[in-house]
């Protein structure tokens, strides 16, 4: 039978006659664009009824004959079966006692592969039972599969479970009630979805079944806040964000611009970090934080007494070697000769080398940036004081080559962003 709906009423039932014989007729599917209409059971005119499907086209105005599918092996043995095959006409869902079946009835998948259905494939045991598994509806994405049970337990004799795939055809969530909203103490079954209304058949107000309707509610919206703890100390990682998330549908997915996909985030360096929380029916919140860390005291660049001499230098990208003949490496090495030359008997040279984040394209890693911008540095103190026949006098040590500074953003000319952390600096003691 079917009604027209206008507005919010449906007109008087009225008899599909192209469908229908004198044995059980029901319709078990539409493709999306409402011209190919499945249905139980075949019309082959046999004096027996043929347990299957069939399916009829819209030509204009009138529908064809209904056509018999074929679905290798299946043979229905029981009284008890149904179908439901996917608007995009790809998958079909069998409700009936066949292969591996661990109860009454069993739901089973067949696929469209090139315009022949393939041999019915058991779900498994996550959605079957050793009770009963009926009327299943496919969700438009094909991931989320509605049924009715009588062997999960719930409100009554019959309720209405979802399950969603993943992956696998046979592999599925946990089947969940739908609740009492839905489900009764008596038979709930045939649930479909269309648009923000479900519709569904139950006897819960009567021996027989009616149709039910209710509208779904969408949603309440996701939100999401972070909370951040900033670094402690100028080169640290140690900064932290919280992220709070409230409304939306558990489970929720989060995507940070740092590659993260956990929902809170901890011994971060300074930067702005991004997350994207989306959670279970698909709405999206973004938010963000920005960790910083207190300024970089730098050491003063000219000597701070007669004894100890200090020297600081910013590199170029990529840059790692200086001239002890020019600027102020020169007149370094010149302060630290005059006082020896003038009496101070011995000195340490201590070396401290420094590369940023920005990738390097010469050196395996920047750390290897930084240890080079050292080495270098020693390499040519040693053989200065050597030629000048002050070596057995001075020690050149390195203290630390070390990566630090902003995570590369991509934008390796906004050098007043980077360069504080290209260095090389030395003090004697």
């Amino acid at each position: 039978w079917y009604s027209d709906i206008s507005g919010s009423s449906y007109s008087e039932a009225q008899l599909g006659k192209e469908f229908n014989n004198k044995f059980n007729n029901s319709v078990v599917g539409f493709n999306k664009a409402g011209d190919v209409i499945y249905l139980l059971n075949t019309y082959d005119g046999k004096s027996d009824l043929v347990k299957g499907i069939s399916k009829a086209t819209l030509n204009g105005t009138s529908w064809s004959k209904p056509e018999k599918i074929e679905i290798p092996t299946l043979d229905i043995e029981g009284d008890f079966y149904g179908f439901f095959v996917s608007e995009d006409e790809k998958a079909m869902i069998i409700s009936y006692a066949g292969p591996n079946t661990l109860g009454e009835e069993d739901l089973y998948v067949s696929l469209n592969e090139g315009g022949s259905w393939t041999k019915p494939q058991h779900l498994g045991a996550k959605v079957n039972s050793a009770g009963f598994e009926i009327s299943p509806f496919l969700s438009p994405s094909k991931d989320t599969l509605f049924f009715s049970s009588n062997g999960f337990g719930g409100e009554g004799d019959a309720d209405i479970f979802f399950s969603v795939k993943n992956g696998a055809w046979t592999n599925w969530s946990t089947p969940k009630n739908l609740g009492s909203k839905i489900n009764s103490p008596k038979f709930d079954a045939y649930f479909v979805k269309k648009g923000s209304r479900i519709y569904w058949s139950s006897n819960r107000a009567s021996e027989m079944s009616d149709i039910y309707s209710t509208g779904i509610l969408p949603p309440p919206p996701v939100t999401a806040t972070c909370l951040k703890m900033d670094v402690t100390e100028y080169g640290r990682k140690d900064g932290s964000i919280d992220l709070k998330v409230e409304g939306g549908v558990a489970p929720f997915t989060y995507s940070w611009s740092n590659g993260q996909t956990k929902e809170d985030l901890s011994q971060l360096s300074p930067g702005t970090y991004t997350v994207q929380v989306k959670d279970a029916v698909g709405q999206i919140a973004t938010t963000q934080a920005e960790i910083t860390q207190p300024d970089l005291v730098l050491p003063p660049v000219v000597a701070i007494d007669y004894n100890r001499l200090v020297f600081v230098h910013y590199f170029g990208y990529n840059q790692n070697k200086l001239k002890v003949d020019r600027g102020d490496l020169r007149d370094f090495v010149k302060d630290a000769e005059k006082q020896l030359k003038e009496g101070r008997e011995r000195m340490t040279m201590v070396i401290v080398a420094s590369a940023s984040n920005v990738p390097t394209v010469s050196f395996e890693t920047n750390q290897k940036l930084a240890e080079a911008r050292a080495n270098n540095l020693k390499y040519d103190l040693i053989q200065y004081f050597t030629r000048k026949k002050l070596a057995d006098r001075i020690t050149v040590v390195v203290k630390e080559a070390q990566v630090q500074g902003p995570e590369y953003a991509d934008d390796a000319q906004a050098k007043g962003k980077y360069e504080p952390f290209q260095f090389v600096e030395m003090v004697t003691e």
